[in-house]
């Protein structure tokens, strides 16, 4: 498969980047804030190459899959690619909520771009490209198992490599062991049964997401422990790969309001300095990112600051930015006004998307999502395949995009939404009297429960401006526009909620009902969110 050309790729990376951003890590005179990006990018790894930054994250069952991030400063990251198009197995043509792709590890090797991640129900698998903004090889399974997870590998200095990995209680029953295997240099498979090399369920219960390195002559594992919302980053070090291991926590929560910090990357700049990016859990927010500064203190690191040099580090809030020869100023792309020829990289889809399921050249300047048949009988959208969605961007936002919707067939609807195990929406139906607007929700969706819709209006044309504007604590309000100056709120305000291991999700969808076999279409205008100040809308009960 041929690599995207350079024109496309630059149109992907800038597309949305002339409006103003929704959440900025630039503090202003050379310092930067935490979160560096407030987004759902979970389980992010990163590696130097040269004087550029990589970052990968955990992307579950969203396609495509394995974002791929670049940065100059670690600071500023912009979207360029996806290592995964779309999933091979016809399982994820519809959603799989929280399965797929889960703690992914990036390395530069030999020349290739390596990304080993786990599938918790399918094994270690591993994607590898010489050209880091091209396509990538297609996922090879490196070891079938069941509840293998968090992989990230080592290539030894006299050849040999290895892989370590972590378990997934909910597959295998276990939550905290890391487990070590001899690996072909290639990538393709594991040579040995491999050994446990590290378990403290007393003092480290639910380990996982390991990080390999080497220095000095000791390997270390970097790995989180406690478990995602209250854990801590702990460190293994040994002069042996298979142990035994020293064990050190070298970052918590502390005194700060930065619950679990832990999982991600040590990361060296070329003049020598060492940082460690990590995710926070804040959950309809998803895994949000930090970056920590990071010393070496007699052999082992100290992330963060540390007041009273006990070696355990606590989360910084703001800290002066990494001594790197180019600064950046991007952030990952949000807005989309949808005249690139492709979509922006910052959408995702539910499942596998099909090969009609949109188009960017039927009306010149609009997106046209083509309605797809709801899954069952309840019309729901938890388990809708067509859903067009990307990550919450900042703690307020709003989001706002303009719908034709002449297009859509009886009784489909289209709008725009807020996605997770509740879920809100915004739509134009099409009933037997015509367009009407339809504000509508589901609580516990992932559980089986039913949609409500809250208020019903009018619109005054066939074509109208949605708008969810969201503030502190995830609080949203729909509204709608004939002009874009006059906006009316419908329905009233609503809380978001995570979805599986995953934040809550923005973006645009378009409906038929359950067995329709002929459908028809919506057409959206453009996609922009921009940010909004605390004093300029409150979402009230």
């Amino acid at each position: 498969m041929k690599g995207r050309s350079a024109a496309v790729l630059l149109a992907l990376a800038m597309a949305g980047t002339a409006h103003a951003q929704a959440w900025s890590p630039d503090a202003g005179n050379g310092m930067y804030r935490n979160p560096i990006i407030y987004a759902d990018y979970s389980d992010p790894d990163v590696v130097r190459v040269g004087d550029d930054f990589y970052m990968t994250s955990s992307s579950f069952n969203s396609v495509p899959a394995l974002p791929i991030l670049h940065s100059t400063d670690l600071v500023h990251w912009t979207l360029i690619n996806h290592a995964i198009p779309r999933f091979a197995d016809p399982a994820f043509n519809v959603p799989q909520h929280g399965n797929g792709v889960w703690a992914p590890s990036i390395r530069y090797h030999d020349g290739w771009f390596w990304i080993f991640y786990g599938d918790p129900d399918r094994g270690i698998y591993r994607v590898r490209t010489r050209d880091i903004r091209g396509a990538w090889e297609a996922p090879v399974l490196v070891h079938a198992a069941r509840g293998w997870i968090d992989p990230a590998p080592l290539w030894d200095d006299d050849g040999n490599a290895y892989l370590v990995h972590a378990f997934a209680r909910s597959r295998s029953g276990i939550k905290h062991v890391l487990h070590v295997n001899r690996m072909s240099p290639d990538g393709d498979r594991l040579l040995d049964e491999g050994r446990q090399v590290f378990m403290d369920s007393v003092a480290h219960p639910t380990m996982e997401g390991p990080k390999f390195y080497k220095r000095d002559g000791w390997y270390y594992i970097f790995a989180p422990a406690g478990g995602v919302p209250t854990g801590w980053q702990t460190v293994l070090r040994s002069r042996s790969i298979y142990g035994p291991y020293e064990d050190r926590i070298v970052l918590a929560q502390g005194a700060t309001e930065v619950n679990g910090p832990h999982q991600g990357a040590w990361i060296q700049t070329p003049r020598g300095e060492d940082w460690f990016i990590h995710f926070q859990d804040v959950g309809a927010y998803g895994r949000i990112v930090h970056l920590q500064p990071m010393a070496w203190r007699d052999g082992w690191p100290v992330i963060g600051t540390d007041p009273d040099g006990d070696g355990k580090g606590e989360p910084v809030s703001t800290f002066r930015m990494p001594d790197v020869a180019r600064r950046g100023r991007s952030v990952p792309q949000t807005t989309d006004d949808f005249r690139q020829r492709a979509l922006g990289l910052q959408w995702q889809w539910a499942a596998n998307p099909r090969a009609d399921a949109y188009s960017l050249v039927s009306r010149s300047g609009w997106l046209r999502l083509n309605s797809q048949a709801a899954p069952d009988s309840t019309g729901g959208l938890w388990n809708a395949p067509g859903l067009l969605l990307q990550m919450l961007p900042a703690p307020r936002f709003q989001a706002t995009t303009r719908i034709d919707a002449r297009g859509i067939a009886a009784g489909e609807q289209a709008g725009l939404m807020v996605m997770g195990m509740d879920y809100a929406y915004l739509a134009v139906r099409r009933n037997a009297d015509g367009l009407v607007l339809a504000q509508g929700r589901a609580a516990n969706a992932h559980q089986g429960g039913r949609e409500t819709v809250v208020q019903i209006a009018a619109p005054s044309a066939s074509t109208v401006q949605l708008r969810v504007r969201m503030m502190d604590g995830a609080r949203g309000q729909f509204s709608y526009s004939a002009d874009g100056r006059t906006w009316r709120d419908i329905g009233a305000p609503f809380t978001a909620r995570e979805g599986r291991w995953v934040g809550a999700k923005v973006g645009l969808f378009a409906l038929a009902p359950h067995g329709a076999t002929r459908t028809g279409y919506a057409d959206f205008d453009d996609f922009r969110v921009e940010p909004v100040a605390p004093s300029a809308a409150t979402a009230r009960d």
